[in-house]
């Protein structure tokens, strides 16, 4: 059956505009694991604008399905998940100025300093994923560099202005994915996804057997709770899009 990683990193953002001890994204976590999240993502920024090195260590005392850490390659950041050995590391590129991350990370050109940060996490015994546009370049570099697996970045579908440019987009995304299954690679998809746009890519790309959703459940959440919100998207999941 097709996986749904959630991403709470938005529940650490509410924390730290008022640098108070809630809400918890441990205590989000755990909720949306009650909903039926298959795993739980975060992403440790190196500027530690929402997750922080205490909720890294929590985390993954505190659930009892996948950790999912999303990280630059800074060395700061590989220490920390050599230390504490999150299921999976995905590489992702990062921006200080960006609200989140913009595209995805360019591999081929950084294959080869790319390759130590993977070294280092698989030695550790982290399966490591990179997070790329739909390219099959970036698919190519990614085996490379020694990854895994891949997330495509969905941003370009789901901010489609309109149905021809996001055709197109969902096009490229499928070619990508048949080409990152076709390689061995374990295929995951993220980024803007919600309950609208969500079920053309299950319909339409049977290879992703992994999502990572998290701004629009934590949106969702305000309204009907973590759990509902949780269970709405995987409802689409196991229904193959059909909903």
């Amino acid at each position: 059956m097709t996986k749904l990683g959630v991403n709470v990193d938005h529940v650490a953002t509410l924390r730290q505009a008022r640098g108070t001890s809630y809400p918890d994204p441990i205590e989000a976590a755990l909720l949306a694991i009650d909903g039926g999240a298959d795993q739980i993502t975060i992403h440790l920024r190196e500027d530690r604008r929402h997750i922080q090195d205490h909720d890294l260590v929590r985390m993954k005392s505190s659930i009892d399905v996948p950790l999912n850490l999303e990280m630059a390659a800074a060395d700061d950041i590989i220490a920390a998940a050599v230390k504490i050995k999150p299921d999976t590391a995905t590489l992702v590129p990062e921006k200080r100025n960006e609200l989140t991350t913009e595209g995805g990370l360019d591999v081929a050109s950084a294959r080869f300093e790319l390759r130590g940060c993977v070294s280092k996490l698989r030695n550790s015994g982290i399966l490591v994923s990179m997070f790329i546009d739909p390219e099959t370049l970036q698919v190519d570099a990614s085996i490379s560099a020694g990854a895994t697996a891949v997330e495509f970045h969905t941003g370009s579908f789901c901010d489609a202005a309109d149905e021809i440019r996001a055709s197109a987009e969902l096009e490229r995304l499928v070619i990508a994915c048949r080409y990152a299954a076709s390689k061995g690679l374990k295929v995951c998809a993220g980024h803007g996804l919600n309950t609208k746009n969500t079920p053309a890519v299950v319909r339409a790309i049977p290879e992703i057997v992994e999502y990572n959703i998290g701004h629009s459940i934590i949106a969702r959440s305000v309204f009907v709770g973590m759990r509902e919100a949780v269970r709405e998207m995987k409802e689409i999941l196991f229904a193959g899009g059909r909903k």
